[in-house]
C-alpha cells in the first residue's frame, strides 16, 4: 500500500508570483500582516472540560455563515525557537461556503498571541496567480483547508482528494483596492506549489482531511489523516520533511512517498498529532455535543469525553509549553484554544 499512494509536486509558480508582486508594489510577507492586525479575539470561558486557555473570534467572524474555521498550526511548528519575529503566532485556515452565488475559496488567519490579554489578528486570502495575455489574474484556492502545517517558510494546506497546496509566507502581498479576484481582502497569499495526490490503479486514494507536524525526532514528519464516517476509511499517513527547505522530501523521481500508513483511525476524527510516539486525536460530534479527545496508539486509544468545545477541528502541538492547540468551527462557538497534554496522559 505504501507504494500505491504518494504526492507529486508540480512546477514552482515563481513567474506568476513575481508578476503579482509587481502589480501590488512588492511583497510585504508575514511581517507586513503582523504590523496590520485589525481584529481582536474575545476573552471569556471556552467550553470543554480540559481546555486550559483560549479565546473566541470577533463577533463578525463568530457569526458568519460564509467562513468555517478548520486548520491550525503555530510558530512552534515553524522553527525550533517557536516564535516568528519575536512573536508567538497562530495560523488557522477557513473555507468558504457558497453564499449568494459566490464562493471565496479559503483563507488564512494570522493571530499574534504574544499578549494573552490582547490577541489581535488579520485575514489573508489564499489565491492562485494565473497569467493570461501577459496580465496576472487571481483565482481563489477552493479547498476545504481542513489542516495546515507551517514548516520553515512554507505553509502546507490540506486539499482532501487533491493533495496539498503549498505557500511561502514571504509571498504575501497587499493588493490595490478593488483588484479583481480579491473579494475586498487587503492581503493575499499566492500558491507556490501543489502536491497532487497520486494513487496506483486498483487502490483507494488518500483523503488529506487534516495535517500536523511531528518534530519529536531528528527527522521531522508530516502527518495527514482522513475524516471518515459511515464505513469510510480513517487512515493516518506520514511523510518525511526536509528540515533545510521546509518542503516535503522527494525521491530522485520527484515523488514524495509515505514513510508509514496506519489503517486504524477513529471515526469522525478531525485532527491528529503525534508526540513521543503517542497520538492525540480530536473527534467532533456535531453542534450540540462537546468534542472528544482520544489518546494512545492505534488499536489502543482512550477516549476523553466532552474534553473540547463543540466542533473541534485540526490539532497541533507546542513543545515548550507541552500544550495541544485546536480550533472549533460552529457559528457562535468559534474558539482558538489550548489544552495541557498532561491532562490526557496516564
Amino acid at each position: 500500500m505504501l507504494d500505491a499512494v504518494y504526492l507529486e509536486r508540480d512546477a514552482e509558480r515563481s513567474v506568476e508570483i513575481g508578476l503579482l508582486a509587481d502589480v501590488a508594489g512588492g511583497r510585504v510577507g508575514l511581517d507586513g500582516v503582523l504590523a496590520d492586525l485589525d481584529r481582536r479575539g474575545r476573552r471569556g470561558p471556552v467550553p470543554g472540560r480540559d481546555v486550559a486557555w483560549g479565546f473566541a473570534l470577533d463577533l463578525r467572524d463568530s457569526v458568519t455563515l460564509r467562513w468555517w474555521p478548520q486548520g491550525i498550526t503555530t510558530s512552534a511548528d515553524s522553527n525550533a525557537e517557536e516564535t516568528y519575529a519575536g512573536r508567538s503566532v497562530v495560523l488557522t485556515t477557513s473555507y468558504s461556503k457558497t453564499l449568494r452565488g459566490q464562493n471565496q475559496g479559503a483563507r488564512l488567519s494570522v493571530f499574534d498571541i504574544s499578549d494573552r490579554d490582547d490577541v489581535c489578528y488579520q485575514h489573508v486570502l489564499l489565491v492562485e496567480a494565473v497569467v493570461r495575455d501577459g496580465a496576472v489574474n487571481l483565482q481563489p484556492v477552493r479547498t476545504h483547508a481542513g489542516g495546515i502545517v507551517w514548516h520553515g517558510p512554507y505553509v502546507h494546506v490540506a486539499g482532501t482528494a487533491r493533495g496539498l497546496y503549498t505557500f511561502h509566507v514571504d509571498d504575501i502581498v497587499r493588493v490595490p483596492p478593488g483588484m479583481p479576484g480579491t473579494f475586498g481582502y487587503r492581503y493575499v497569499l499566492p500558491m507556490r506549489y501543489r502536491y497532487a495526490a497520486v494513487t496506483a490503479q486498483g487502490h483507494q486514494g488518500i483523503r488529506y482531511s487534516f495535517l500536523s507536524l511531528d518534530r519529536s525526532g531528528e527527522q521531522h514528519q508530516l502527518i495527514a489523516g482522513e475524516y471518515g464516517r459511515g464505513g469510510q476509511t480513517t487512515r493516518v499517513i506520514r511523510y518525511d520533511m526536509d528540515a533545510a527547505t521546509g518542503l516535503i522530501s522527494t525521491d530522485p523521481a520527484g515523488a514524495s512517498r509515505p514513510r508509514a500508513l496506519d489503517l486504524s483511525g477513529i471515526e469522525q476524527m478531525q485532527g491528529a498529532v503525534s508526540v513521543g510516539g503517542r497520538l492525540y486525536v480530536t473527534q467532533s460530534l456535531g453542534r450540540v455535543t462537546r468534542g472528544s479527545l482520544w489518546t494512545g496508539r492505534p488499536g489502543a486509544f482512550v477516549r476523553h469525553r466532552h474534553a473540547l468545545p463543540q466542533g473541534p477541528e485540526d490539532l497541533c502541538y507546542w513543545p515548550s509549553t507541552q500544550q495541544l492547540w485546536s480550533v472549533s468551527e460552529h457559528p457562535l462557538l468559534r474558539f482558538v484554544f489550548s489544552m495541557n497534554r498532561e491532562s490526557f496522559d496516564p
